[in-house]
C-alpha cells in the first residue's frame, strides 16, 4: 500500500465519516463540524491525487487544496456568526422541525 493510497482511503473515510455525521446530528454546531470533516476529507483526496506519479507532484491540486482550506475557514467563520443569531433569536441552535408551505 502506498502512501498516496493510504492517504486516498483516509481522505474518502473522513468525507463518509463527516456525511454520516451531517445526516444524522441535529445542533447546528455538529452539522458545522462535519462539513469541516467533509472537507478535510477531500482536502486529502486531492493531495493523494496530486502524488499520483513518482515524479514531482503535480502543483495544480495543491493550489486548489491551499484555496479551500482559506475558503473552508471563512465559511467556517459564516457559519458560527449565523448560528449564533440563531441560537440569540431561538433560544436554541437547531434548525426548526416544521414545514413552511
Amino acid at each position: 500500500m502506498t502512501t498516496a493510497f493510504f492517504y486516498a482511503l483516509s481522505g474518502i473515510a473522513l468525507f463518509i465519516l463527516g456525511l454520516y455525521a451531517l445526516v444524522i446530528r441535529v445542533h447546528l454546531l455538529r452539522k458545522i463540524l462535519a462539513v469541516n470533516v467533509m472537507g478535510s476529507g477531500v482536502f486529502l483526496l486531492l493531495i493523494a491525487l496530486a502524488t499520483r506519479t513518482q515524479s514531482t507532484p503535480d502543483p495544480v491540486p495543491q493550489a486548489m487544496v491551499i484555496t479551500g482550506i482559506v475558503v473552508a475557514v471563512s465559511a467556517t467563520a459564516l457559519a458560527l456568526v449565523l448560528m449564533l443569531r440563531l441560537l440569540g433569536a431561538g433560544g436554541k441552535a437547531e434548525l426548526p422541525d416544521e414545514k413552511i408551505e
